[in-house]
């Protein structure tokens, strides 16, 4: 062949990229690493004092630089709004956990004023939430139960008084007194599920494991507030039926609820039905022309506190206590109760409930403090977050409050009406003192069924997640199914189990994904060494005899075999099928050999198959002429079959270049995966070869014995594709003089 007609006969020698790696530090052992990261954290300096309180106290960082003149209208305007918003919130709430009013503002104002201290958001609101509430609530009816004290079928909050649940107090912490009543009781378990929740979250941010938010996706996030809201509703429908039925425990407590209900409706109070399809009537309509005229309007109008006040009024001349039974607030005293121990005999009843509490307040504070940080520009920290909605936890847990949490609703209202910075968050806690130290006794004749009505309406947001569901699945199935799987779990089984569903379900949903990942093969751009997916682009083409392709996925224990399947149908050969089929094969040859053989030797007299024999012995160099042996011939003709029979089999292709760029990380498993892979490639005539190899799957490759890892070796590991197709070329044409020696 003339130099024209071979091209590669007259081009210059394809030289690779060689990348020589930096030499670790060999002296550098794990003890001396440890103690060197010791004493960079336990060293203490002036600077570092410094910057540890002020990151400690982010109050005292940018309290300095407040821009008295651009900001102050906005943060009194929005932390007065939010204050009159958490008032009749505040109450509502209280039901839903299963306390007096008078703890549910405790909880919004001492959350208000310690988060204003020690929180890294400017904008989150942080007080009372509904799906914590619903948690607690759970864990208070509980310990109720089992204390003794008598369900809602007999009295309410500061109901009835059981002796043998007094002795049990008495007994278990003797501050409590024996006159504890039920009320009371259950402001011991909450605060006690709340102190314990709120150490979880300090020991988290100690242990600076604020990353973990992240495993809670979004989906996940919203299915369990969506599930935990049907829950909500259906909890505060015998408020707004005026039925007296004990809130069910353990699974299933939605149906058994809706059963409970069915079972009493003809028990329902008129006056408390009214008062709620009233109430209903002007909260949902007056709530969605606040929506929708939020744009226009400087603030959101207040209309629950003006349903509050007017309903208050109405209960209290129409007399609808003592009239129809209706049931009402109660005695809502001023002031504030001296601080108080939590029950530490209660701990270990509660230890196991805080968990899920502690981490869905964690996950809804970062994820909102993070959404508004995005917005404005500015940076959060999740470990700061951690410490703080853990002190807005531990320490109003000794004034007997329950759990807080960022919400979004108040969030967005503080956003809207000008908030720049916690400031906000303290005229807010001025609001709602002043509402404690004189205004809370008016609400004594407040219904309770006003406050379920205020539940329900604040409920809207999640619940409309139903109608983008068609939307969530266009977008992505796998979180629609996560999302689906999670709040049927929450709302139909139990709520601290749909959240631990969720994160199995997602975490299946990821290991799932690299399970469903498949080699894809590449093809090279005409003129550039740009190699992409053969069936997502046109005018691409695979080069010639070698294969190249690209796994998308990292290589460990759980998908080692899948990685290997997923190459054989990549390249269209499968190893083990291919070597079953050669042995059928072979065993043919031998039959029909031997078939033909036997029929030539019946036509022909002996002594001339005897002649034949020998000189075809002779002629082929098996023997001499004086040699009696004819074994051997078919060895002899093996090794030019086979390798006309790989070609073959491997459809033309001699070589695999494998991508490993999407390759994210190796495991011991996923070595011996691609060391089998190639030693079963190169049984069959066909080598493999690895390129674009990121540092971490070079480390793993070396350390479990890869080998071709040194570049003075045969077949390194390439940084580039094109380098791998042109040394498998160069190999393959016999032209080893055209590749570089670093190759």
């Amino acid at each position: 062949m003339t130099p024209e007609e071979d091209p590669s006969a007259t081009e210059e020698p394809h030289r690779p990229l060689v990348l020589h790696r930096l030499k670790r530090d060999e002296g550098l052992t794990w003890r001396s690493s440890v103690w060197r990261q010791i004493r960079r954290r336990c060293s203490c300096t002036r600077h570092k004092a410094r910057a540890t309180l002020l990151a400690f106290f982010p109050i005292l960082k940018w309290l300095p630089r407040y821009q008295l003149r651009d900001w102050v209208l906005g943060d009194v305007m929005s932390g007065v709004i939010v204050g009159i918003l958490l008032v009749p919130q505040s109450i509502a709430y209280s039901l839903l956990a299963g306390q007096d009013p008078i703890y549910g503002l405790y909880t919004s104002f001492f959350s208000s004023i310690i988060y204003a201290f020690l929180g890294t958001s400017r904008h989150i609101s942080v007080g009372i939430f509904g799906v914590l509430c619903l948690l607690v609530g759970q864990v208070v009816d509980r310990e109720l139960a089992a204390a003794g004290y008598l369900s809602d079928t007999v009295g309410v909050i500061g109901g009835d008084y059981n002796a043998s649940a007094a002795l049990l107090v008495a007994q278990g912490n003797s501050s409590l007194g024996p006159a504890c009543d039920k009320s009371c009781y259950a402001i011991v378990v909450g605060a006690t599920v709340t102190f314990t929740a709120g150490v979880y979250q300090v020991l988290m941010g100690l242990l600076q494991v604020g990353f973990v938010s992240v495993y809670l996706s979004d989906s996940l996030l919203s299915g369990f507030a969506t599930g935990a809201s049907l829950t909500i509703l259906t909890s505060q429908l015998k408020h707004l039926l005026g039925l007296r039925i004990p809130r069910p425990q353990g699974w299933f407590t939605l149906i058994k609820t809706w059963y409970a209900l069915l079972s009493n409706l003809g028990n329902t109070n008129v006056c408390d039905l009214v008062t709620s399809l009233v109430c209903l009537l002007v909260l949902v309509p007056s709530k969605e022309l606040n929506d929708r005229f939020k744009a226009k309007l400087k603030a959101p109008v207040p209309f629950e506190l003006f349903v509050v006040v007017i309903a208050t009024l109405a209960s209290h001349f129409g007399h609808f206590n003592a009239e129809y039974g209706s049931g009402v607030a109660g005695a809502i005293p001023t002031g504030f109760l001296p601080p108080q121990l939590p029950a530490w005999w209660l701990i270990p009843s509660v230890a196991v409930d805080a968990v899920s509490i502690a981490v869905v307040g964690f996950a809804i504070t970062v994820s909102l403090s993070e959404m508004f940080a995005k917005k404005h520009g500015y940076a959060v920290d999740a470990n700061q977050e951690l410490y703080a909605i853990g002190f807005c936890n531990v320490l109003p847990s000794f004034f007997r409050c329950f759990t807080t949490s960022a919400a979004l609703t108040k969030t967005l209202v503080k956003e809207s009406t000008g908030c720049q910075s916690q400031i906000s968050g303290l005229v807010t806690g001025a609001v709602l003192l002043l509402v404690l130290l004189l205004i809370a006794p008016l609400f004594y004749s407040l219904q309770k069924c006003v406050l379920a009505v205020i539940i329900v309406v604040n409920l809207r947001g999640a619940l409309r997640k139903f109608a983008d569901i068609p939307r969530m699945w266009l977008a992505d199935r796998i979180d629609t199914c996560i999302w689906s799987v999670t709040m049927a779990t929450s709302a139909l089984v139990n709520t601290e189990l749909g959240l631990a569903v969720g994160v199995l379900v997602s975490a299946f949903c990821v290991l799932g994904r690299t399970q469903r990942a498949q080699a894809v093969a590449l093809g090279r751009s005409a003129g550039r060494a740009l190699y992409e997916d053969l069936r997502a682009y046109e005018g691409l083409g695979a080069p010639s005899g070698v294969a190249v392709l690209q796994y998308r996925a990292p290589v460990y224990y759980a998908n080692q075999r899948l990685f290997q399947r997923s190459l054989h149908r990549a390249t269209g050969l499968d190893p083990v099928a291919e070597r079953a089929r050669r042995w059928k094969l072979e065993k043919k040859k031998k039959r029909r050999r031997r078939r033909s053989e036997q029929e030539e030797d019946e036509a022909l007299p002996p002594a001339e198959v005897a002649a034949r024999a020998r000189a075809e012995a002779v002629e082929n160099g098996i023997v001499g002429e004086e040699g009696q042996s004819d074994v051997g011939v078919l060895k002899v003709l093996m090794p030019a079959r086979k390798k006309k029979e790989d070609a073959a089999a491997a459809g033309g292709v001699h070589s695999v270049v494998l991508d490993c760029s999407a390759v994210l990380f190796l495991d011991t498993a996923g070595v011996g995966a691609l060391k089998e892979v190639r030693s079963d490639y190169q049984e069959l005539g066909v080598r493999l070869l690895l390129a674009r190899c990121s540092r971490s799957v070079l480390d793993t490759l070396e350390r479990g014995g890869y080998g071709a890892l040194n570049p003075d070796q045969e077949e390194p590991v390439f940084f580039s594709v094109e380098d791998a197709v042109r040394y498998a070329q160069n190999i393959s044409n016999g032209n080893e003089d055209k590749c570089d020696a670093h190759c």
